[in-house]
């Protein structure tokens, strides 16, 4: 089973609280944090939810075991990282990754945007 990586990529600010709810209950609470999870159906239904606030994608065994050296704690389920070197995409943070932004489901890409925040 693949698994998915999610990372939150706006602040608290102007955050509907539904939102913001469903962003606490995947554990990404701070901007630029980053959770990993299996690929269920009922986290991907999450992952909708927030994909205005958030970029997620398929992780690959490489990119996982570098955040966990790099990153990792033994006490926590998420990764604080930091912007990624470079900037975001082209057209920033408010237009999705198929109009060539940052947030929302961008597939295996999320390796190389992981690799550059570790």
């Amino acid at each position: 089973m693949s698994r998915i990586a999610v990372i939150r990529i706006d602040g608290k600010a102007r955050v509907n609280s539904e939102i913001e709810s469903t962003m606490k209950m995947l554990n990404i609470n701070r901007k630029f944090s980053c959770a990993v999870f299996e690929n269920s159906r009922e986290k991907l239904g999450m992952l909708h939810k927030i994909k205005d606030h958030a970029t997620y994608g398929e992780i690959d065994d490489e990119t996982l075991k570098l955040l966990k050296e790099k990153r990792g704690s033994k006490d926590k389920k998420f990764f604080a990282l930091h912007p990624p070197r470079g900037g975001f995409e082209r057209k920033g943070t408010k237009k999705s990754f198929k109009e060539g932004g940052a947030l929302g489901y961008r597939g295996n890409e999320i390796n190389s945007l992981i690799k550059r925040m570790v």
